[in-house]
């Protein structure tokens, strides 16, 4: 058995130390397991941390339910991705407070180029399901992933439209892998295995409580480059998606609607506030996310990064840096890039040498 595995679930596990915490942690320490491997004064002498956390981190012993846990998916033929594994999603990386650790049932990339989350109320009309069969079907061309939260309504509209057109769709669940709900779409979500996968940061057997859900939606919105939003009350999941998205500096869309329909009063809220661009076709998405370019870099991008000379991990910051408009502190671009900070140092100042990015004060690095 991966004995960092059952580190990795462990320090998940250790009450009071939340996701931020735990990726620094790794940042500093390199991997889970060299984390329990500190002495107390060592882990409170790394930023943000202290006597008390360093404190709860000591005090852990349960490492039996962490290696029950990796039982337990194995036997569900679930992975396992730590927030330092190269397939955990790069986008939901980048968000802040992204979960240390995901489960993952299936055989899609997640870390797809393009990736296009859509949801919406659960009482869908008409409209809103022929508008999302069509949306999905125009989007096609570029191949993105398609995820959502296997709800009734829009969630599942996307879901099969997806399934219809070829394209990987995944469901982020609010409950652990081996409870699909609702049971209604356990059809859907076997054929998804087979074209997609299922997703969720909830361990085996977890019910899915009311809680649970918010905490699916920034899952959702953090791992796609654009949020659809079709159809939605005044009040409700999809705009606590979608807000959680405009927090993450994500694009996102909102179907119009008639203002007399309540499942439409969302979605006209999002547009008049500035908060959704107005979808009315594929042809809106492709022109906000250039999608109209071709899917490799464009030819002056290639040149101004002299990609070719460039290794695997200064590449890594590269697009790190992208993903964020105001740059990063060294602090935080270590973790978003896996790189150990001493490590880091050096791949910085040569990136910087050869004019690919700068320092600015208090140790924050920008893309030139």
């Amino acid at each position: 058995m991966d004995e960092e595995k059952i580190y990795q679930v462990a320090l998940s596990m250790v009450p009071g130390v939340g996701d931020i915490t735990i990726k620094t942690l790794v940042s500093y320490c390199g991997s889970a397991g060299e984390v329990f491997k500190k002495t107390k004064h060592q882990l409170s002498k790394i930023p943000g941390m202290g006597m008390i956390q360093a404190g709860k981190i000591k005090s852990f012993t349960d490492f039996r339910a962490a290696e029950n846990e990796v039982k337990k998916c194995a036997a569900h033929d679930i992975e396992i991705l730590f927030v330092a594994d190269a397939k955990y999603p790069r986008k939901l990386k980048h968000a802040p407070d992204s979960p240390s650790v995901l489960f993952y049932k299936g055989e899609a990339d997640l870390n797809n180029p393009k990736s296009v989350a859509i949801v919406g109320t659960r009482r869908s009309t008409s409209y809103g399901r022929e508008f999302t069969d069509k949306l999905v079907e125009e989007l096609a061309p570029h191949n993105p992933l398609i995820v959502s939260g296997l709800a009734y309504g829009i969630d599942i509209t996307a879901h099969r439209a997806a399934l219809k057109n070829g394209l990987k769709t995944i469901g982020v669940m609010a409950s652990g892998l081996d409870i699909i709900y609702p049971g209604q779409h356990r059809k859907t979500a076997n054929q998804m295995l087979q074209q997609g996968g299922l997703l969720t940061e909830f361990p085996v057997g977890t019910i899915p409580d009311a809680h649970n859900f918010p905490s699916r939606n920034r899952v959702i919105a953090g791992m796609c480059d654009a949020i659809v939003v079709v159809e939605a009350a005044e009040k409700g999941g999809a705009l606590i998606t979608a807000e959680i998205a405009n927090s993450y500096s994500r694009d996102v869309f909102a179907l119009p609607g008639n203002i007399a329909n309540k499942f439409s009063r969302g979605c006209n809220n999002l547009i008049k506030q500035n908060k959704a661009h107005l979808l009315t076709s594929a042809r809106d998405i492709e022109y906000i996310m250039n999608w109209e370019a071709k899917a490799t870099p464009k030819q002056n991008d290639e040149k101004y990064y002299d990609y070719s000379k460039l290794s695997e991990d200064e590449k890594n910051i590269i697009e790190t840096l992208k993903a964020s408009n105001n740059g990063l502190v060294i602090d935080e671009l270590s973790w978003k890039s896996n790189i150990q900070l001493n490590k880091l140092a050096s791949l910085l100042l040569n990136l910087e040498f050869n004019g690919i990015i700068k320092c600015l004060p208090g140790k924050k690095y920008k893309l030139k």
